[in-house]
């Protein structure tokens, strides 16, 4: 049997397991709606953390930052990484306790909910707007991932693009639209230990490939700028290029840290929090949480950074722009070549990927339907749906966005495609700018209102179109990443525009008061 013939048995043995496992999951759920969006709030800590860090991590921890270490070397995939480890952190510590006490409280089971109750808002305005934000910005951040499955089998197996886009479609729609929450948390958790063994395996491989750790770091270091956290590697055309370095000044750091802040935005994260059994076990959560974030972006960066040495030794074929994404899958086809048990492990590490992309795009599904046929049909239409008719709703929205998030996919080399960094990267502004500021002052101040959070929440959903495609491309020191000046502008006016209008009304701040006590 050929190693490419293995490598399609494994992924086929895979996918029909995650198929197979989710809808078994599943049907043990319990059929309403607490239980479809938010698993009965029966979540164990392990299933919580975990299933919080692969829905996070999607296809840019195993493509995303190996092709920027790859291009660029340390800097930029380096202080992304720290802002991310010390924002998971910080997400778990100062929010996820308060949020599941208070959604609990409330009787949230969405984050669009939760605002608007948390808020005391009588118009759901702040509840629809958020449930449109989430499903704007969640249908392009699918595509991207099953852009990223299409080239996947496209480049491993001359497949159709557009087949590839269509099965993994398939596969993440049938568990999440049949399962819901139960499913999604628990293959999140499985696919998660599979992200990690992929990590793993490549990274020791690649090293061997590249001539062993010393041969391979004196071939980085001879790049300009590569393993300095200062500056930043700009790469010449061919693997014999060296390139060039370009300053990576304090203000570019700062900027890229703060793709941390996005975290206190997530509602595929948040949501995580809200799920679990017993708000105390958060605590083991947040340690399992951190330490498997900053191990595994930590050999994501070096999988990118052995694979140039990989390039530059001949192991590998050199990878330009955004065709460096695919550094690990390169390497995963070279191992493969090494006989049967190789390929079977190859065949481990590439279902890792598409378990990368899995385990993001179906929290992201659920999210969006829970925001379409919970708050704005049932809450801004005033359609009165039982649970059978709730979860039905539910369903047909996910089948729905995944059709639309097909059709933007089709065409692999579409703006929204060339970069899954740059695709993540946008979403995950969008979320961290509107929703961030809510959800700390929602927790940790009593004075804000309702106004202040929609006044904030639009402003900061219009500064980071504003910035992105405005501001940023001029350059020099307004190359900020959209996130930082859009989560401030937000924060900032929520604070204003609450504390210049009337203050929640007393039952809002006498439950504020409830749920916050002995925190």
């Amino acid at each position: 049997m050929s190693s490419s013939t293995m490598i399609i048995v494994v992924i086929a043995i895979y996918l029909l397991f995650v198929i197979f496992t989710g809808v078994c999951i599943g049907r043990r759920t319990k059929q309403d709606s607490e239980g479809f969006f938010l698993g009965g709030r029966k979540m164990g800590p392990l299933v919580t953390a975990m299933s919080a860090e692969a829905s996070d991590m999607s296809s840019y921890l195993l493509m995303g930052i190996p092709g920027v270490a790859y291009l660029s070397g340390l800097a930029d995939a380096t202080w992304t990484a720290i802002g991310l480890g010390i924002g998971t952190y910080l997400n778990f510590l100062l929010v996820s306790k308060r949020l599941r006490r208070y959604s609990a409280k409330i009787d949230a089971i969405t984050i669009p909910e939760f605002f608007s109750k948390r808020f005391g808002e009588k118009t759901n305005v702040i509840e629809t707007v958020a449930a449109l934000i989430i499903i704007i910005f969640f249908i392009p951040y699918v595509a991207s991932g099953l852009q990223a499955i299409g080239k996947l089998f496209n480049t491993l197996f001359e497949l159709n693009y557009m087949y590839g886009v269509i099965i993994g479609a398939a596969v993440i729609l049938s568990y999440s639209a049949i399962g819901g929450f139960g499913s999604v948390a628990v293959m999140d958790l499985i696919q998660s230990i599979i992200m990690t063994f992929a990590l793993t395996v490549i990274v020791f491989f690649a090293i061997n490939k590249a001539g062993g750790w010393t041969n391979a770091m004196q071939h980085v270091s001879n790049l300009p700028g590569f393993l300095a956290l200062t500056q930043t590697h700009v790469a010449g055309e061919t693997a014999e290029a060296v390139g060039t370095a370009a300053p990576y000044g304090f203000i570019t750091i700062i900027s890229t840290m703060a793709w941390g802040l996005g975290y206190f935005g997530m509602p595929h994260i948040l949501v995580r929090f809200m799920s679990i059994r017993d708000e105390n076990e958060l605590k083991l959560s947040r340690r399992i949480a951190a330490v498997w974030v900053f191990i595994s972006m930590g050999v994501a960066i070096l999988i990118g950074i052995i694979g140039h040495a990989m390039s530059t030794e001949g192991a590998i074929k050199f990878l330009g722009g955004s065709d460096s994404e695919r550094v690990i899958i390169h390497i995963a086809h070279l191992l493969a070549n090494n006989g049967i048990f190789p390929a079977i492990v190859a065949g481990v590490i590439l279902a890792g990927i598409l378990a990368a992309t899995m385990s993001t795009a179906d929290s992201q599904l659920l999210c969006a339907a829970s925001s379409f046929s919970q708050n704005l049909m049932q809450h801004t239409f005033k359609k009165k749906l039982d649970d059978r008719q709730s979860l039905v709703a539910a369903r047909c929205t996910i089948i729905v966005m995944v059709i639309m998030a097909i059709y933007i996919a089709s065409n692999p080399d579409s703006p929204i495609g060339k970069s899954i960094f740059q695709v993540v990267a946008f979403a995950w502004a969008g979320f961290g700018a509107c929703f961030g500021p809510a959800m700390l002052l929602a927790l940790f101040s009593k004075r804000t209102n309702s106004t202040g959070v929609l006044v904030g929440m639009i402003l900061g959903a219009v500064t980071i179109f504003v910035w992105k495609f405005g501001v940023r491309p001029l350059g020099g020191a307004w190359n900020i990443y959209e996130l930082l000046p859009a989560f401030l502008v937000n924060f900032i006016f929520t604070i204003i525009v609450s504390s210049v209008t009337p203050a929640p009304s007393s039952e809002v701040q006498k439950t504020f008061d409830e749920v916050m006590q002995n925190i």
